[in-house]
């Protein structure tokens, strides 16, 4: 095993496949025994129940610490306060807090516009009950004016009560140091967990990439192409490289690692596997 703690982070399913998938990924993941998981929150409030059915049943069925996602978007106030009270009533502890990507063609964000309105709600609602973690950009927001008004953002998120912080994931370790030490100069002294993602597939990586601002050196994509259709040596090679990504940051001083698993278990386990 790493020498951190690990975490897994799962999306609600829709259909009774997706649901017996995620139960044996569930199943197959929990002998890593991570420290909790998260379940995430569809754009626009589309998860609003799929959500906290997903978090029950992860904690029930599978016994995991399971953190649910809250996000601004398509969630009124009340609405908000509502599912805080119902995951506090399932015995929630940690909450990850985020504003959300807004679905194309939707202009408001709901009654919170950032991040750091809701974690203050958060605070002022349940202070000391939940754990919060916000998310952070190592590659910087794509939304974001520039790096140092994003670090702003960061910062405003920890202020108003984050106990915690997940990137972004990415492949370049260098930039999540150099994002670290830049939110320490700038007085940011909660955890900084890197994210990671998994290499299943990767045209479908390449897409997610191009959306959310995390860059794929070009090296990796090159390589990729090299391997034509060998599945399997792509496998090797991805894992391999997700695998010497952790090992750096794990010796880099990380405090732990969170795992973007898409509901998938092989991915994660053969970089785990090479961990060991």
């Amino acid at each position: 095993m790493p020498r951190v703690p690990i975490s897994f982070e799962f999306y609600p399913p829709k259909t009774e496949e997706q649901r017996a998938q995620l139960d044996k990924t569930a199943a197959r993941l929990k002998p890593r025994r991570p420290e909790y998981v998260s379940c995430t929150f569809g754009a626009g409030g589309s998860t609003l129940s799929y959500t906290p059915e997903t978090v029950g049943h992860l904690h029930r069925a599978h016994g995991f610490d399971a953190a649910p996602h809250l996000s601004c978007v398509g969630g009124t106030r009340a609405e908000l306060a509502e599912l805080l009270r119902r995951y506090r009533a399932m015995g929630c502890r940690r909450i990850v807090a985020l504003r959300g990507d807004l679905p194309s063609g939707m202009g408001h964000t709901g009654d919170f516009r950032y991040a750091s309105e809701l974690v203050e709600f958060i605070r002022r609602e349940h202070d000391g009950h939940f754990h919060i973690e916000v998310g952070c950009y190592p590659e910087c927001h794509p939304q974001a004016d520039d790096a140092l008004a994003d670090l702003r953002h960061f910062k405003a998120k920890v202020d108003a009560g984050a106990d915690g912080a997940i990137t972004q994931y990415f492949y370049n370790a260098d930039a999540y140091f150099r994002f670290v030490d830049d939110a320490r100069r700038l007085g940011v002294a909660v955890p900084i967990v890197p994210g990671i993602m998994p290499i299943a597939n990767f045209t479908q990586l390449r897409r997610f990439s191009e959306t959310c601002g995390a860059e794929i050196p070009r090296w990796i994509g090159k390589r990729m192409q090299a391997f034509g259709d060998d599945a399997g040596a792509i496998r090797e090679f991805a894992a391999d490289l997700v695998a010497n990504l952790c090992q750096r940051l794990i010796d880099g001083g990380a405090p732990a690692l969170h795992f973007y698993t898409l509901n998938l278990s092989r991915p994660t386990l053969a970089v785990l596997a090479r961990l060991d």
